[in-house]
């Protein structure tokens, strides 16, 4: 009866006609619909039969936005669109797959040295922090208990997850993920394992060749930034230990976390319009990870095609858990690096006329 009394076949057209409560439905725009459709049409056109007639590209994209847009469950989604649990699976999984395959070259593309000073001037313009091409932070996704796992994925905070990784820019877009790395320790060697890392020491080749930072000639290596985590590049920088700061460290911490805040930013995005990724996922290991790679490539896609979220900048994680780090000591090139940044935030050239204000409570 789907056909006749579906939520496909009574409500699409009126949805069409109505931009906003289309784009309340599945978190996107009609324009943004109809180009992923026209890109995934192709791969999602099944062969007609006798005895069946298929699903048609755009009900299985329907269904898949709307479950990652709400998290609701199979047995909802069954009742909303009058299609079998088993086959709102299988469309959820290979609609996935499809998107992260097909959008990624395009709205996730391996980064260029092109691409890294583009960032580097994203970050030196909106927070204020130079040579800087991505703040990089990790957070715990909540999951259903993965078969025959034990206690692998059962984390510090004392529920199920799986690690997602991440590396943003000033638009509060993901220049690169890692997902899947269930572990219960929470400790860095989630992070030397992950992807990010091993990518960014084998393509250490694309990164630019360090530069003075404004006003000054002494060249500097382009850094990530991050809070209490293990080194992912050769040049990341952390903030210093809270005890004992001085003024100069202080504002380097305030001017480092100004810049991080732009992935906490993104996470807290892409929780607030991909509900899935903040509830408890129901789902077999293997299709937990199709579906939070699909929400990052469509996040950055929704950004590419309708723009930020307004309120972007008052965004935060919502139940997507930060990792508790077990931070590694700082070795002696860090904290030069540290040290040299610290020096130049604290010089007419790099510093801001808040800062001070900012860092003694009186802003």
């Amino acid at each position: 009866m789907k056909q006749e009394k579906g939520t496909f076949a009574m409500l699409y057209a009126d949805l069409r006609r109505c931009p906003e409560k289309f784009q309340e439905f599945i978190q996107m725009s009609t324009s943004a619909f109809d180009g992923l459709l026209d890109l995934l049409r192709p791969l999602l056109t099944m062969q007609q039969t006798l005895l069946r007639r298929c699903i048609s590209p755009e009900q299985r994209l329907l269904i898949t936005l709307r479950f990652l847009s709400t998290g609701e469950t199979y047995s909802s989604l069954h009742q909303l669109f009058h299609v079998g649990k088993s086959t709102i699976s299988g469309i959820i999984r290979t609609t996935c797959d499809l998107i992260f395959q097909n959008l990624r070259p395009s709205v996730m593309p391996a980064p260029t040295e092109e691409t890294w000073l583009q960032v580097a001037e994203g970050f030196e313009s909106a927070a204020s922090f130079p040579n800087c091409i991505g703040a990089v932070d990790g957070k715990h996704l909540r999951v259903h208990q993965p078969p025959h796992s034990g206690s692998k994925s059962f984390n510090n905070k004392k529920f199920f997850s799986v690690v997602l990784m991440g590396v943003a820019d000033t638009k509060y877009k993901f220049l690169a993920i890692d997902v899947g790395a269930y572990d219960g320790s929470g400790d860095a060697r989630v992070m030397e394992a992950s992807q990010i890392k091993q990518k960014m020491l084998h393509d250490e080749n694309t990164l630019p060749a360090p530069r003075p930072l404004p006003g000054t000639t002494r060249p500097l290596p382009f850094v990530m930034v991050s809070d209490e985590a293990v080194n992912v590049t050769p040049c990341q920088l952390r903030p210093f230990p809270r005890k004992g700061l001085d003024t100069r460290r202080r504002v380097f911490n305030y001017r480092l976390s100004r810049a991080r805040r732009y992935i906490e930013c993104t996470f807290g995005i892409l929780t607030k319009k991909w509900k899935i990724v903040s509830s408890s996922i129901q789902l077999d290991v293997a299709t937990v990870d199709a579906v939070v790679k699909a929400c990052c490539i469509l996040h950055n896609y929704v950004i590419d095609h309708d723009g930020p979220d307004k309120d972007a900048e008052a965004t935060v994680p919502s139940l997507a858990t930060a990792i508790n780090w077990q931070t590694s000591k700082p070795d002696e090139s860090e904290l030069e690096l540290k040290d040299l940044f610290a020096d130049y935030f604290m010089t007419p050239e790099g510093s801001v006329p808040w800062q001070m204000a900012c860092v003694s409570g009186t802003a």
